[in-house]
């Protein structure tokens, strides 16, 4: 059997299909390289009006989710959606239930700044105007009036009774008294008494009367009260709107197309009247809540909270890193004055989820499910089409305190949440709600396919990161480097890896050395340094099993030949990086009812994967030289030097011939490794991790002592198309000291092992004796015809027994 040739075992990047000298001629990507799919789920369900068609991008992390949202969204944004500025301000009526403005972008902060240029103006203006000489005259004017007429009334009370005898007297403010008079004095009671009963009587009889008289008096005392503080607040209405009337009044028609904002502006000319004071009172606490909470020094009842401030046009796209409750629904502030805690509708602060109103939202699923009350938030938000500032204590029903009731916002807002499967999965199990607000699923690919237009696709895909990232621009040669680097990760020889995060990487790691050479390019070579320093910093752990080969602490032999023992071939993984060992299988035979012990699954080390290889060995050595009599060669299988555990069927067709050497007694050729999976036709079929097994063995044989050329791996042939081996292992090959082996049946690893043809069986089911399998059918037949006349001895010696 030939040997795979060099251009199997590489697919090179010809420069002829990069026609381009370096990526400064290429244009760069605007999107991501690719992903065709997951943007054709993006673009329609950002195109969707209705409710529901949120989007879950699913993907493992670096595949440039959130840089191909970003750079779409730049792109392709709906520019006929109006983004919106979001004010709260002071509800007069209902002071626990803020009022919400809803603005055009950027007149949100033009409205705070005009409602402060008023209240500064009114701040001056009104004690000025109330202290000065001609409003106090009009004010006294209406007192003395009040108090003139107040006189006049009582005066002519006083006057009927002094015409009775009798004296009014003021006991209290408001409080009279109607006293009868002896003369010039007030009668005692010992003088009354005095009087004759006709005089008493007349005294008392007047007295009703001139109560009657005195309460009619006072009642009209209370109405013109009444009427002087009405006409009180008249002059200071008066007063008040030619101070800042003709200033509201030039406001509401500056905001005349906001009908919300012209309401707001009517309320505030009424409240003014009625909130006087605060302009005439110098009140400390004011000012220190306003220092306290960072506003500015104005009655915090005419304060606009400018919630959302967008400052262009532009449809809204924000990025929650860290969406915690308060962060992405808002909360409102509390300030601490002389040990109370004080809030009011200026401390509402707001979420991303405000922020991002009218807009994308884009969120880390996990990070959205790790925060408590997140993930109900958010679906009742969606549900509802609205925003509802709750603090948490009221989620937690913790906290008592007074608290505001925001008007809710209107909620339109389209939610991109970035995720892994698994996440993606659980949620569709177990959240009955997640499949009808998150209707879109964008898929992202982990490859693509490598054909000449991908190539240069991708290309421009590296162009677009190096001028990203302001890196140095790469030669051809480099690109065609990174291009061959991309289909190893893929493990392909025609698929390019889509990982965005690791080109990235190598690309920043190729710039650095090319900048340490002092180059004005990235050359292929800064590219193979990149790798080299990668691989070196990760390779810890690999060097120490090296080690154990190379002091002979890890048994393993690359020449000669032994019987029953294969150089099988295992992958291991340490924290991404990943490395190829070579693992010595051993196979014993015995006399037995010809089954197969595993010693790994007996002793539970043995995965259920691997103990699956075992069992399908079992059926196909059966199929083989047990169709018709039993077979009385039982076996046991082992990893030496084995103390984790063993997965994976990988091993099945080295144990397959670690089998079949112990049954026929023929050596296995110790210069060759071999990996692959067997099924129970003995079709070898594909495994994973190829590269690192063909070059794992390749080391091994090197520190073993030199390269002997007859040396080499047997790897299944649907694996040739996964094989993009390291240079150092095409090298060797082209110089003849290694060779790398493709085989399709177990047959084929069988001769190629065992130095002879397997065999195949005749119509009798007879194998060529000098076959592998014609030397395990005559051992068994021996073994057989032996038990056939220990029988007949021991039924001639017992004729008892039929």
């Amino acid at each position: 059997m030939k040997s795979l040739s060099l251009n199997q075992l590489y697919k090179a990047c010809v420069l002829k299909d990069l026609p381009f000298k370096t990526t400064r001629q290429l244009e760069p990507l605007a999107e991501i390289v690719g992903q065709n799919r997951a943007q054709a789920a993006v673009r329609f369900a950002l195109a969707m009006p209705h409710g529901g068609y949120n989007v879950y991008a699913v993907g493992r992390n670096g595949l440039g989710k959130r840089t191909m949202m970003l750079r779409y969204l730049e792109h392709h944004v709906d520019t006929e959606h109006q983004s919106h500025d979001w004010c709260y301000v002071a509800n007069f009526e209902e002071p626990r239930i803020p009022r919400v403005l809803q603005l055009p972008a950027g007149k949100g902060t033009e409205l705070k700044q005009d409602m402060e240029k008023l209240m500064g103006r009114l701040m001056k203006m009104i004690p000025q105007t109330f202290d000065s000489d001609s409003f106090l005259e009009r004010a006294e004017q209406l007192k003395n009036g009040y108090a003139k007429k107040q006189e006049d009334e009582l005066e002519k009370v006083a006057a009927q009774a002094k015409r009775k005898k009798v004296s009014l007297n003021i006991t209290t403010p408001g409080g009279y008294r109607l006293v009868a008079m002896n003369g010039e004095e007030p009668h005692t009671a010992e003088s009354f008494q005095a009087l004759t009963e006709a005089q008493r009587d007349k005294f008392e009889n007047d007295i009703n009367k001139l109560e009657k008289k005195l309460r009619q008096a006072l009642r009209k005392l209370a109405d013109w009260e009444q009427e002087y503080a009405e006409s009180q607040q008249a002059l200071n209405e008066e007063t008040l709107e030619s101070i800042s009337g003709h200033q509201i009044d030039e406001l509401i028609e500056k905001y005349g197309d906001l009908p919300d904002v012209v309401s707001y502006f009517e309320e505030v000319r009424k409240d003014l009247s009625e909130s006087l004071e605060i302009f005439l009172e110098d009140n400390e606490e004011q000012a220190a809540i306003a220092y306290a909470s960072l506003d500015k020094k104005m009655p915090r009842r005419y304060l606009v909270n400018v919630l959302v401030h967008q400052k262009t046009d532009e449809v809204p796209v924000v990025v929650e890193d860290n969406p915690t409750y308060h962060n992405l629904f808002g909360y409102v502030e509390s300030v601490t004055f002389k040990g109370s805690v004080f809030t009011d509708f200026s401390l509402i602060r707001p979420g991303s989820i405000h922020r991002a109103n009218g807009g994308y939202l884009l969120m880390d699923a996990i990070k959205v499910l790790e925060q408590p009350f997140v993930w109900d938030g958010l679906k009742r938000a969606l549900r509802s089409k609205s925003i509802q500032i709750n603090s948490l204590e009221r989620e937690l029903t913790l906290s008592g305190t007074i608290s505001l009731e925001p008007e809710a916002i209107p909620l339109d807002v389209k939610i991109v949440l970035f995720g892994d499967r698994e996440t993606w999965m659980l949620l569709q199990e177990y959240d009955p709600e997640f499949a009808e607000l998150f209707r879109v699923t964008a898929d992202f690919e982990n490859e693509m396919m490598r054909t000449d237009e991908s190539q240069l696709l991708y290309a421009k895909f590296i162009a677009s990161l190096v001028n990203e990232k302001k890196l140095l621009h790469c030669s051809n040669k480099a690109v065609a480097r990174v291009i061959e680097h991309s289909s190893r990760m893929a493990e392909h020889q025609d698929r390019l890896s889509l990982h965005a995060a690791d080109i990235a990487n190598l690309l920043r790691e190729s710039d650095y050395w090319a900048r340490q050479a002092g180059a004005k390019l990235i050359q292929n070579s800064h590219v193979d340094q990149a790798l080299e320093s990668a691989r070196y910093r990760s390779s810890r752990i690999r060097d120490q099993f090296y080690d154990s080969i190379r002091d002979g602490t890890t048994l393993v032999s690359t020449t000669g030949t032994c019987v029953g023992q294969v150089n099988a071939l295992s992958v291991l993984s340490t924290g991404g990086f990943e490395f190829g060992l070579s693992n010595r299988i051993t196979a014993t035979c015995y006399y037995g009812d010809g089954g197969v012990m595993d010693i790994e699954r007996d002793v539970k080390l043995g995965g259920n994967i691997h103990s699956k290889g075992v069992m399908i060995l079992s059926s196909w050595l059966s199929s083989h030289f047990a169709v018709t009599d039993p077979m009385h060669l039982s076996a046991s299988l082992t990893f030496e030097q084995n103390y984790g555990e063993v997965d994976g069927d990988s091993a099945s067709l080295a144990e397959l011939c670690a089998l079949v050497s112990a049954l026929s007694e023929l050596p296995v050729r110790q210069d060759l490794a071999i990996t692959g999976s067997v099924n129970q036709f003995g079709e070898v079929q594909p495994i994973g991790g190829v590269n690192e097994k063909v070059e794992g063995f390749f080391s091994t044989c090197r520190l073993t002592g030199e390269l002997t050329g007859t040396q080499g791996v047997i790897v299944p042939s649907t694996n040739v198309q996964n094989l993009m081996l390291e240079q150092e292992v095409i090298q060797a090959v082209r110089n003849g000291q290694f060779a790398v082996h493709a085989v399709s049946r177990a047959e084929e690893a069988i001769t190629l092992l065992l130095g002879k043809p397997a065999g195949k069986a005749d119509e009798k089911g007879r194998y060529p004796k000098q076959s592998v399998f014609g030397i395990i059918q005559q051992r068994l037949e021996k073994m057989r015809e032996h038990e056939r006349q220990e029988h007949a001895r021991d039924d001639h010696k017992d004729p008892s027994i039929h």
